[in-house]
């Protein structure tokens, strides 16, 4: 190493130390400017169907998770009154908080005029103003990884340990946060590695992983009394669980991701009233989106035993409980897009909304496709786009 450091060059040395203070100093690093695309024309705010009856939307943000460890999250906001898509809007709108928004991008949520980024790696809650994406504070909280909301509180999952596989690995938690002030007021201890959740009369149903055991992975739902903030009963579902929605019929949908051998990934359903579970649909779900009756799930199903994934569009009627389509794009797309990462419906429009992550490495892309499944527009995205939010306030 020090031959190495006595052949610099001048021009190397000089650089070298440049670079140094750069690093050093991240506040006089130059605020990288978000970009815009028109991709669509104006479309009065996505209400095109009155009969939904929701608020008029105006646009959606999309949280990009970034690479692990590169520290490349970022939010894009697609405005419907302009049509134009903005891409890495975070740094530009807070040049005087950081030049990045952190370490893989988890979740995103809006309740009230705020809007919330969950950033796993980093281990916090980065906390905006829905109009502006202005930073308004931030939550420390561990190893973080999904939000909801209720009744003016924030219920934040979290694995409560560093981010390795271990078989030691301790139990996660929830941790309550008060959205009016942002501070944490309760926390519970959950299953192992806890992932998302839903608030059903009273109760939070919350997800449990166990995925930094493996393979000894946990197969709970904790069921959590939100008033005395205790687990009041534990449900055994299957292993590895993952992603969950709830029905206007009060049955909850929760993926399980399998083992990635001999066990495949599946979604079972759990009848909050007997917290029992009743039944599995028999379909594998990466992503899982609700809109009305409409459940849609896109899944990338990797298999060691094979060494290769099986990519599915699912289509699931949750009134008439029965299948709909294994293939909600109907163009042909489908065949373009390589990984399937995030999805979501707009309520209003009922247009589709599916995130490709590539290669996991470089610029994803975002698709937007009608109720039918036919492409309306595409637009590249940022690192790893994953994670969306319908926004009825007005952006500026």
């Amino acid at each position: 190493m020090r031959k190495q450091r006595k052949s610099l060059t001048a021009a190397s040395a000089a650089l070298f130390f440049l670079l140094s203070a750069m690093a050093a100093c991240r506040g006089e690093l130059p605020v990288i400017p978000s970009e815009e695309e028109v991709v669509a024309p104006p479309q009065g705010g996505g209400d095109m169907d009155p009969s939904a009856g929701n608020e008029s939307i105006k646009g959606f943000f999309l949280l990009n998770e970034g690479n692990m460890g590169s520290n490349k999250a970022t939010i894009d906001y697609f405005d419907y009154g302009t049509g134009k898509y903005h891409r890495n809007i975070y740094a530009e709108r807070n040049p005087g908080v950081v030049k990045e928004l952190g370490d893989v991008g988890n979740d995103i949520g809006i309740y009230g005029e705020k809007l919330y980024a969950v950033i796993n790696c980093s281990h916090f809650v980065e906390v905006m103003d829905v109009h502006t994406a202005q930073h308004l504070g931030s939550i420390d909280i561990t190893n973080c990884r999904y939000i909801v909301f209720n009744e003016g509180k924030a219920y934040v999952s979290s694995y409560a340990g560093p981010v390795q596989i271990d078989p030691d690995a301790r139990p996660g938690k929830v941790v309550e946060v008060d959205t009016a002030t942002l501070a944490i007021t309760r926390e519970v201890v959950v299953g192992y590695q806890p992932e998302e959740m839903v608030v059903c009369n009273g109760k939070l149903y919350v997800a449990n992983s166990g995925g930094y055991r493996f393979p000894n992975y946990d197969r709970t739902v904790s069921v959590v009394d939100l008033e005395s903030f205790q687990v009041v009963n534990t449900i055994d579902v299957a292993i590895n669980l993952h992603r969950m929605e709830i029905d206007r019929f009060g049955r909850i949908y929760v993926s399980s991701r399998g083992d990635y051998y001999g066990v495949g990934s599946d979604v079972y359903i759990i009848d909050s009233q007997t917290e029992q579970v009743t039944g599995r649909l028999g379909l594998a779900a990466s992503e899982m989106c609700l809109c009305g009756d409409s459940l849609y799930m896109t899944s990338v199903e990797w298999s060691y035993v094979t060494e290769s994934n099986t990519v599915s569009y699912a289509l699931y009627d949750v009134a008439k409980q029965q299948i709909v389509t294994k293939s909600f794009i109907t163009d042909g797309t489908d065949k373009e897009i390589k990984v399937p990462y995030g999805v979501a419906v707009n309520p209003n429009t009922r247009e589709i909304f599916v995130a490709d992550a590539t290669d996991y490495v470089t610029p994803g892309y975002l698709y937007c496709f009608s109720p039918t499944g036919k492409l309306k527009w595409k637009v590249r995205a940022g690192d790893i786009p994953a994670h969306f939010v319908f926004s009825t306030k007005e952006f500026y």
